[in-house]
């Protein structure tokens, strides 16, 4: 099942471009959108294996739709906008609504330039930081069980002495599967390793 308000919370928090709707002479009008740049790692860190594909239904004016994939759950986005890069700015804002992000104000007009854009410099986003992503707990430890422990240091204390006698690489050997599971298996493990050192 999707975490769905940890996808809201990333896009909310990559609401810092602007996409633009239509130009009127030296005026565009321009909404928020989602920054693909700022939204990709947080929807990584959701979910590596998302996706957001693009579709285009109408080459002029572009109409695009978005369609994000995260952790199985899908959400659409359809818009229209002056290019076909706006339009996926647009839809992709569109999407979020979808997600219960709405920009943080309405569309707005601005100067239009054709060779630089529209001119949001002077636009602020009020964008929340998101929160950083909660650490899932690691499963408590086995409770240790004291007689374990002891076979253990024997082990150790024994193992020092093989690798002090020139015998390190065999003991080595006889340790590939570990220490032992069960007192039982350290027990045998300790014989072996005690007979090598006697050997």
């Amino acid at each position: 099942m999707a975490e769905p308000h940890r996808v809201r919370d990333a896009l909310r928090a990559s609401m810092t471009a602007w996409a633009t709707l239509t130009v009127r002479d030296d005026q565009a009008r321009v909404t928020l959108a989602p920054d693909l740049d700022v939204l990709a790692p947080q929807l990584d860190a959701i979910d590596p294996g998302w996706s957001l594909t693009w579709a285009c239904d109408h080459p002029a004016p572009p109409i695009v739709r978005a369609r994000l994939s995260v952790l199985g759950a899908a959400r659409e986005g359809l818009a229209t906008a002056h290019t076909l890069q706006d339009a996926k700015l647009a839809a992709l804002a569109d999407l979020a609504r979808a997600y219960g992000v709405t920009p943080t104000s309405d569309p707005v007009w601005v100067e239009y330039d054709p060779e630089d854009g529209a001119n949001t410099s002077e636009l602020e986003t009020d964008t929340p930081t998101p929160p950083p992503a909660a650490e899932r707990p690691l499963p408590p430890q086995p409770p240790r069980d004291p007689q374990m422990e002891k076979a253990r240091r024997h082990i150790e204390d024994l193992l020092e002495q093989l690798k002090v006698a020139g015998r390190g690489g065999e003991a080595a050997r006889i340790l590939m599967r570990g220490y032992g599971e069960t007192l039982e298996e350290s027990r045998a493990i300790y014989k072996d390793l005690h007979a090598l050192l006697k050997g």
